[in-house]
C-alpha cells in the first residue's frame, strides 16, 4: 500500500479542526496525524513527529500563523497549506504567507450547501496532495522590494468546440498562462522581469475568490506592467496582465482584431474554477496562431488538454521544466500529451514571452 500523506492541522477553532480532520480523513490517501490549537502546540508535535504537510490558520493566539510560518521555513521546511477565512483584509496577509513560503492557499470549509461542501472537499484534499509533492528548501524572509467527487468535467461545458482552420494573423498576440501550486511566486518572477510594453497577458492561477484581487494588487505594485484582477469585458492590452478572479472561469474572446476576456460562473472543470483548460481552450478557439500558451508549476492535469488544442490551432506552446517547478504535475501532463512545443526553465519564460508575443523570433530551447 502507498504511504498516506500525514497532515498536522493547526487552527485555534475546535470546530474548524474537526471539520478539516473529517474532510481530510475521508480521502484514502490522507491521514490526519494530529491537530494543534496554536503554533506552540504545533511545534511540540513536530518535535515528536514531522508531518508531510501542515494546514495552518493565519490568525491565532499566542503566535500568529505568519510568524510561525517564517520560523518553520527557516529552520525545518515543511509544505504548508494556509487555511483562511474569506475576508478582503485577510487576503493581504495571505500574500505575506505565500511570500514566506506557503505553497497553497485554501478557504476554510464551506458547508452551506451540499455542492459547497463537495467543492470544499475537492479543493482541500487536492491542495494537501499538491503540497505533499512540493520541493521545499530553507529560506529566509523575502528581501525588501521597492516597489468523492463527480467525474472530471471537460472544458466543453464552458464553450463550443473550436472551429476548423487556423485563425488569420493580426498585428497583436496574446499570451495565456496557467499555474497552480507554487505559481504565485513563479508568476511574480516572470511578470517582474517584463518591460512596460510587454504583450498582453491573461492568467489563470488557482486561488480562492477575494485573494486573487490582493495578488493582482501586489504584483501591480512590483511590476513595470500593469496587473489587475480581470473583470468581465476587460480588453487585453499591451503592457497589462489580467488575472482570473477566484471561483470564476476566465475565457479569451475576440471582437474584430481585438481581444477581451469574459468572466463566467460554471462547474468545476478539471477539478478547478477557474480552470486553465477553459482559458486555453478559449484561446485556441478565438486566437489560434495569434496566441502563446504557457503552462507552469502545479499539481494535476488542468491545462494539458487545452494547451494541446492551442498547439493544434497553431499557437506557440511552452511548458516549465521540472527543475524549476515547485510541483512538476501540470507541465508533466502537458508534455506527455505532446501539447508543449518547447520545455523552458522559469528564468527563460520572460524572454520567450517577448520573442513570441512581439511577432518576431522563433522558439528557443533552454540554454540557447
Amino acid at each position: 500500500m502507498a504511504k498516506k500523506i500525514r497532515v498536522l492541522v493547526v487552527d485555534d477553532s475546535a470546530t474548524v479542526r474537526q471539520t478539516l480532520s473529517d474532510i481530510l480523513s475521508a480521502d484514502p490517501d490522507i491521514e490526519v496525524a494530529a491537530t494543534a490549537s496554536d503554533p506552540y502546540a504545533a511545534a511540540r508535535r513536530i518535535a515528536r513527529e514531522v508531518p508531510d504537510v501542515i494546514t495552518l490558520d493565519v490568525e491565532m493566539p499566542r503566535m500568529d500563523g505568519i510568524t510561525f510560518l517564517k520560523k518553520l521555513m527557516a529552520q525545518h521546511p515543511i509544505p504548508v497549506v494556509i487555511c483562511s477565512s474569506l475576508t478582503e483584509q485577510g487576503s493581504e496577509t495571505l500574500m505575506q504567507a505565500l511570500e514566506a513560503g506557503a505553497v497553497e492557499v485554501i478557504l476554510k470549509p464551506r458547508v452551506d450547501t451540499r455542492q459547497q461542501l463537495m467543492e470544499s472537499h475537492v479543493r482541500i484534499c487536492d491542495a494537501v496532495k499538491a503540497a505533499a509533492h512540493a520541493r521545499m528548501s530553507r529560506r529566509s524572509a523575502p528581501p525588501g522590494r521597492s516597489l468523492s467527487v463527480q467525474p472530471k468535467l471537460s472544458a466543453d461545458v464552458m464553450m463550443p468546440a473550436p472551429h476548423g482552420g487556423a485563425m488569420v494573423k493580426t498585428t497583436e498576440k496574446v499570451v495565456c498562462i496557467g499555474a497552480s501550486t507554487g505559481g504565485t511566486e513563479s508568476l511574480r518572477m516572470v511578470l517582474e522581469s517584463l518591460p512596460s510594453d510587454a504583450p498582453g497577458i491573461v492568467i489563470v492561477q488557482h486561488m480562492p475568490e477575494k485573494f486573487t484581487a490582493a495578488f493582482a494588487r501586489r504584483l501591480d505594485s512590483l511590476c513595470a506592467i500593469s496587473v489587475k484582477e480581470a473583470a468581465d469585458g476587460d480588453p487585453v492590452l499591451r503592457g497589462q496582465a489580467l488575472i482570473a478572479p477566484g471561483n470564476h472561469h476566465l475565457l479569451l474572446q475576440r471582437s474584430g482584431a481585438r481581444y477581451h476576456v469574459a468572466v463566467k460562473d460554471g462547474p468545476l472543470v478539471s477539478r478547478h474554477r477557474p480552470s486553465v483548460d477553459v482559458l486555453f481552450r478559449s484561446a485556441a478557439h478565438w486566437a489560434g496562431v495569434n496566441a502563446v500558451g504557457i503552462i507552469m508549476t502545479g499539481m494535476g492535469d488542468d491545462g494539458a488538454k487545452g494547451l494541446l488544442e492551442m498547439r493544434q490551432a497553431g499557437a506557440a506552446t511552452l511548458a516549465q521544466d521540472e527543475e524549476s517547478c515547485v510541483v512538476f504535475g501540470m507541465p508533466k501532463e502537458a508534455i506527455a500529451l505532446g501539447a508543449a512545443e518547447k520545455i523552458v526553465t522559469l528564468s527563460d519564460i520572460p524572454a520567450q514571452i517577448l520573442r513570441l508575443g512581439n511577432n518576431h523570433g522563433t522558439l528557443h530551447m533552454v540554454g540557447e
